[in-house]
């Protein structure tokens, strides 16, 4: 029998069924589970944010490669996407990728403003009181967050501001 590249029966029905679930799943779980950091252990991806005022972005894994750009905001959120020794591989807000050394990242969980402007609610709902509002560009310290909302803080306001208008948080993660 010649496999014509089509499923058939309840074989080939099982067999569509998982190619649609592994499709669907996100980058960071496999059938396993989370993608975990060799070095770490930590979950691939991860937020987290500059610990510095200002952190060499290299082109690879040590001292020795190039630097490619400098981050000059401490709080900055950056997604950490891999790992080498004391070298991680993050991603900012545009895409860009590049290694830093471990010591220049914080588990501090951060977010940038990406809307421009979000409202920041003395509750989680629109309804309620507005406490301020934060402009594009402007990090916030994630504090906790439920599905939808995140209560932050900046320059001495809080508030819940709806996810969709930062980068820094999953928009199903929940931080308690």
């Amino acid at each position: 029998m010649v496999n014509s590249g089509r499923f058939s029966g309840m074989q080939g029905l099982f067999r569509a069924v998982l190619l649609c679930l592994l499709v669907a799943m996100p980058a960071s779980v496999s059938a396993e589970g989370p993608k975990r950091g060799a070095v770490t252990n930590l979950p691939l991806p991860r937020f987290v944010s500059l610990k510095s005022d200002k952190a060499n972005v290299r082109r690879g894994p040590s001292l020795s490669h190039r630097i490619d750009w400098v981050f000059v905001r401490r709080g900055y959120p950056l997604e950490v996407i891999a790992e080498y020794g004391h070298w991680r591989r993050v991603r900012d807000v545009e895409g860009a990728t590049g290694w830093l050394h471990y010591s220049l990242i914080s588990g501090v969980r951060t977010a940038l403003v990406t809307a421009e402007n979000v409202d920041l609610f003395s509750r989680p709902d629109p309804a309620s009181r507005l406490n301020a509002q934060a402009e594009k560009n402007v990090i916030l310290r994630l504090l906790e967050c439920n599905v939808s909302w995140c209560k932050v803080t900046a320059d001495g306001q809080k508030g819940w501001v709806l996810k969709d208008g930062l980068w820094g948080v999953r928009p199903d993660e929940v931080l308690e």
